[in-house]
Formats: C-alpha cells, sequence, structure tokens
C-alpha cells in the first residue's frame, strides 16, 4: 500500500510594498523527500497581486525543501514564482541574486512584534497605555518583561526540527519584540531559510490567537524600530587582512544608498532616523563596533586581523532577504578593490 505525504508549497506574493507568504498542500504518493521529486505546481495568480483573470495561471518551482516539523510524512517546500513561459515572475527576487558559487555568506537577524489581534498592540502593552521605558527587555528574563517566551522557545524548537540554521533568539529592547538569527553559505540558501522561519513562526501564531507584526516600526514615538542586520561576507572579506580592503568596499556603498534603500524594506524612513541605534535614511557611514552607523564593522573582524565580515543595519524587517541579498552582492563586488591591497 502506498503512502501519502503531504507537502506544503510556500511561495511570496505580488502584495506592493511589502510581499506576503502564501502556500497550499499538496498530495504525493510515495514520496521519497528530495526536491527533485517535488513537482512543479501551478496557482491562480490573480489572487494574489501576480497576473490577470483572464491569464492567471503561475507556476510554483521548488527551490528549497525542509521536514514539516510536528506533522508526521509532511514536508515543508519553498517555491520560487515563475510565469507561465517558466520565466522569473517580475515578483520573484530570489531569481535577482548573481552568486552561482555560494562565495557569499549571509547572516540576518530578523527582528519582529508579537501582537494581540484583541488589542492590536505588542503583548505586554497595556491596553490603554504603554508599559515602562525601554531598558529592561532586551534579553529579559522574568514574567513582567520577557514576555512572550512560550511561542518564540516553540519557534526556536521548530526551526531546528526542520534543519534551519538558525543561530539564536533574544528579547529585543522593546516589550514584545524579538529576534531570530539564521546563518547560510550562499545567499539564496539564507533567503530561503529566513522565509521558511518566517513562515513557522506566523504558523505557530495562528496557535497561540497571536498575530506577527514585521513592519518596521509598529509602535510610533521612543521605541526602537525592528529590523534585519544582513550580516555578508564573501571570500575576499573572509581571507583579505586588509583595513584598506574593508574600508574600500564600504566606501562603495554610500553611492547607491538610493539602490539599496528602495529594496530594504517599506517605511523605513520611520526606522532610519539616526535615533534608536540607526543611521538617517539619506546618509551613510561606517564604523567599528558603530550600531548608529549604516554599516558596522565588528569589532571581532578587526580582532581577527581584518578577516571577517560587516553588517548592513539598515534592512527593515519586512525586508526581503533575497533583495537585500541581491543589492548587496553587486556592491561588493562593483567595490574598486587595490590588486596589491589583497596581495
Amino acid at each position: 500500500m502506498s503512502t501519502k505525504a503531504k507537502l506544503e508549497y510556500i511561495w511570496l506574493d505580488g502584495y506592493k510594498p511589502t510581499q506576503s507568504l502564501r502556500s497550499k498542500t499538496r498530495i504525493e504518493k510515495d514520496f521519497d523527500g528530495s526536491l527533485e521529486s517535488c513537482p512543479v505546481w501551478s496557482f491562480d495568480g490573480s489572487s494574489t497581486e501576480q497576473a490577470d483573470g483572464s491569464d492567471s495561471d503561475c507556476l510554483l518551482k521548488p527551490v528549497a525543501i525542509f521536514p514539516d516539523p510536528g506533522r508526521q510524512n509532511a514536508w515543508l517546500v519553498m517555491t520560487e514564482v515563475l510565469n507561465a513561459d517558466g520565466t522569473p515572475h517580475e515578483s520573484n527576487g530570489r531569481a535577482t541574486i548573481i552568486d552561482d558559487d555560494a562565495d557569499f555568506w549571509f547572516g540576518f537577524e530578523q527582528e519582529y512584534v508579537i501582537i494581540d489581534p484583541s488589542t492590536h498592540r505588542p503583548i505586554g502593552f497595556p491596553t490603554g497605555g504603554y508599559p515602562g521605558p525601554q531598558g529592561p527587555y532586551y534579553c529579559s528574563v522574568g514574567a513582567e518583561n520577557a514576555i512572550g517566551r512560550d511561542m518564540v522557545e516553540k519557534h526556536l524548537d521548530a526551526c531546528l526540527e526542520a534543519g534551519i540554521n538558525v543561530e539564536g533568539i533574544n528579547a529585543e529592547v522593546m516589550m514584545g519584540q524579538w529576534e531570530f538569527q539564521i546563518f547560510a553559505k550562499g545567499a539564496a540558501e539564507a533567503g530561503d531559510q529566513v522565509w521558511i522561519a518566517r513562515y513557522l513562526l506566523e504558523r505557530i501564531g495562528e496557535e497561540y490567537g497571536l498575530a506577527i507584526d514585521w513592519h518596521c516600526k509598529p509602535i510610533k514615538g521612543d521605541w526602537n524600530g525592528s529590523g534585519m542586520h544582513a550580516n555578508f561576507s564573501n571570500t575576499l572579506l573572509r581571507t583579505c587582512g586588509s583595513q584598506e580592503v574593508y574600508e574600500k568596499v564600504c566606501q562603495a556603498f554610500e553611492p547607491r544608498i538610493a539602490e539599496h534603500i528602495s529594496v530594504y524594506g517599506a517605511d523605513n524612513d520611520q526606522r532610519l532616523t539616526g535615533l534608536h541605534e540607526t543611521q538617517s535614511i539619506d546618509k551613510f557611514s561606517y564604523g567599528i563596533s558603530d550600531r548608529g552607523a549604516s554599516i558596522r564593522i565588528p569589532v571581532a573582524t578587526v580582532d581577527s586581523g581584518w578577516k571577517g565580515w560587516l553588517e548592513d543595519r539598515r534592512p527593515a524587517s519586512n525586508a526581503d532577504p533575497y533583495k537585500v541579498a541581491a543589492v548587496i552582492i553587486e556592491t561588493v563586488k562593483s567595490a574598486d578593490i587595490p590588486a596589491a591591497a589583497t596581495a
């Protein structure tokens, strides 16, 4: 008797300025758990802002597969959207990545806020006011400050069970705000894992009756926004041992502010104000261990003899990691690196 597997196909819709996750379940007989065994599927693009009703078929091409945690004989299938002719859909950020040899490594620090749908406010916020000012909530311990830990820990366990390379979690600066970190060798793989981790968080939120707010400034005023800091390196940065090379790479970002900000998340002007550990959205700076800079040079990189990585602190929590990685790769490759600096 044949066995049947549940394949949850996950993709990004065409909503602007911020895409949303979509998914649907496919049943496959005698599935062997491999990506190659996941067929291309289709969906109604007219219902997701990705096609017109008169020509509505879009394709789902599987690009990564993960065990579906907590479910028997079930898999999570990350897909990218193609047009009916097999070309990448204009909403397909993954297709814009030029990193065929996976030379670029990315670590994304994904911040988010857990929302109580009954109040439309972060969990822990009183209905008619605000909690105490920021300070005690970051990496907090205790029932008064670490609100939502049960759900956050369940998400961490789900990511580990799925085989996602999650590297940690912590409570963030604002009450009800948390973060998880994901690292992968290869830009597309890093994006795949961030999106699957986001999907799992949304699904676990359904169990708790809680919503996830990916907006970069969900609470106005003197409260930290939410980012998705992008840590990145390539062979050059990992091995050069040269301060000059690092400075040249950082300087390559300055004339391309608008290009980066255009894919770093909607409403990022509300977050990148020059306050709350950010640089202003229209300015660029870099510095060692400077969390108020556009790009931070980690002290660990310096201590390792200028061998390591950089952190772009500008991407917002609602940014598409595929698009963020794509533009960072283009910019690093455009840097004017003297040959002598890498000799």
